[in-house]
């Protein structure tokens, strides 16, 4: 039935407030799970600079004669000298001085949720760029300087489908890999690479993947045991995840990264790899031209791989 005539509804009156609340949702991948695990470093120059060693293969037939001398001394241990290139990041916005005083849901200043979110995605960029398979970038005319990425980096403990071959350091660039035809995830290719890092005297902990291959990482069948007992008259637990690999060589933890690594499962020492800052997270405000304020967030930093043979990776996954 319909309402009795001349009642007052809301379809009509003049007034009501509007309802609209103080909480904005966001719902966006925020992780940046490399750069969050590694360290940081202060570097000082556009390209940054470090040193690798290694030592000669074990011999078990160095056996000498008693009382010999020598006659021709071993070569030296030499260090091979590495280095990557700094990336500028930057993000801007603009905001109109009417918005920023006008009484706004959510927000006091709409200048302070910009920085943050200008801020989020930043890192999100860094994030992307140094756990990607990405060459470095010379600055040339027009051409921007570019970090390195960590896939990219590794050529020693690793695994690629067919066609694919390395990157890595050469003549003061690293190449970035080439993939290979994708194939299935398995273990045996996780098997493979972590016994490689081992036997070249790595140790990684932690373990990247996009989350399709996180799921494919629980199923593997191990030697565990994947059921608990359901005591009596209480629902039981179904199992279906794993967040700790214990390899031949020590735990892993499994890390799902929600972009960018979509081909690949990267394996990391954290303590191997670290973020060389040149010029921290920077909020500058710039001219004013118009009824506007104009800002620009800065950030200057390279990705130091300190030694390649401490991380391994399996590539082109499918």
């Amino acid at each position: 039935m319909a309402a009795p005539t001349n009642t007052v509804t809301t379809l009509i009156s003049i007034g009501n407030r509007e309802d609209l609340s103080d909480v904005i949702s966001r719902v966006a991948p925020e992780e940046t799970p490399l750069i969050s695990n590694i360290g940081t470093q202060k570097v000082s120059a556009i390209y940054s600079e470090w040193q690798t060693e290694t030592l000669a293969t074990a011999d078990p037939t160095n056996a000498q004669l008693e009382g010999d001398d020598i006659g021709t001394f071993s070569a030296g241990n030499l260090t091979t000298r590495v280095g990557n290139y700094c990336q500028i990041y930057r993000k801007d916005f603009l905001v109109s001085r009417t918005e920023e005083v006008v009484n706004k849901a959510g927000r006091s200043s709409e200048i302070a949720r910009q920085k943050t979110l200008k801020g989020l995605e930043m890192r999100r960029d860094e994030e992307a760029r140094y756990i990607g398979n990405y060459a470095s970038v010379a600055e040339s005319g027009s051409t921007a300087r570019k970090s390195a990425s960590l896939q990219a980096w590794i050529t020693t403990n690793d695994s690629r489908g067919s066609g694919g071959s390395d990157g890595g350091f050469s003549g003061g660039i690293v190449a970035a890999a080439t993939n290979g035809t994708q194939r299935t995830f398995t273990e045996a290719l996780v098997k493979t690479v972590l016994s490689t890092a081992f036997e070249s005297g790595g140790r990684p902990s932690l373990g990247f993947m996009k989350a399709a291959h996180k799921q494919q990482f629980a199923a593997f069948t191990g030697i565990a045991d994947i059921r608990v007992n359901a005591n009596p008259g209480k629902m039981a637990n179904i199992i279906a995840g794993a967040d700790m690999y214990t390899s031949d060589f020590g735990n892993i933890t499994l890390v799902p990264h929600p972009y960018e690594i979509t081909r690949a499962c990267l394996f990391v020492d954290p303590d191997k790899v670290k973020v060389g800052v040149l010029d921290g997270v920077k909020s500058k405000r710039l001219s004013d031209t118009g009824d506007s304020e104009k800002y620009m967030i800065t950030k200057e930093s390279t990705l130091v791989v300190l030694n390649q043979k401490a991380h391994a990776c399996v590539y082109d996954l499918t």
